[in-house]
C-alpha cells in the first residue's frame, strides 16, 4: 500500500484536475477489492447455476476495473466524465450488492461480494463529494 501512496503522490495532475489524492486512493483500493470479490463470486455463481448473479458480478468487476484504471491516469481527467463514471460505478455496485444480498444467507461468497460492493459505493460517494470542478 505504501507503493500506491507513493505513486499517487507522484501524480500532481489529479489535484489540478479537482481530485483529492486520499479519496482517490481509497476509491481505487475499494474498486480493486470489489472487482476481485465480484470476479470470484461470479465464478462460484456459475458453478451454482445463479446466472443473473454471475452476470451482475461480472459487470461489476468490469465497471470497477474501468473506474480504477481511469483514476490511475489523472492527466486525462475530464470532470464531467469522471462524475458520470463514478455515478455508473456506484449504480453497478448497488445493483450487484442488492443481487448478492438475496443469496447471502446461503452463499458466503455472495455475502462477501455484497460487502465489497457496498464499500466501493461508499468510497466512490466520498470521492465524488470531494471532487471540484477544475
Amino acid at each position: 500500500m505504501n507503493m500506491m501512496a507513493d505513486m499517487m503522490k507522484s501524480m500532481p495532475m489529479a489535484e489540478k484536475a479537482g481530485m483529492e489524492m486520499p479519496m482517490m486512493q481509497q476509491c481505487i483500493e475499494a474498486c480493486s477489492a470489489a472487482a476481485m470479490a465480484a470476479t470470484m463470486c461470479a465464478d462460484a455463481d456459475a458453478g451454482e447455476g445463479m446466472g443473473r448473479c454471475a452476470a451482475m458480478c461480472t459487470n461489476t468487476a468490469d465497471v470497477a476495473t474501468a473506474m480504477m484504471r481511469m483514476m490511475m491516469r489523472p492527466t486525462g481527467y475530464d470532470m464531467a466524465v469522471m462524475t458520470a463514471m463514478t455515478s455508473a460505478c456506484m449504480a453497478m455496485g448497488e445493483a450487484c450488492a442488492a443481487e448478492c444480498e438475496t443469496h447471502a444467507a446461503m452463499s458466503e461468497h455472495c455475502r462477501v461480494c455484497a460487502m465489497a460492493c457496498r464499500a466501493m459505493v461508499e468510497a466512490c460517494s466520498s470521492m465524488m463529494s470531494s471532487m471540484t470542478s477544475a
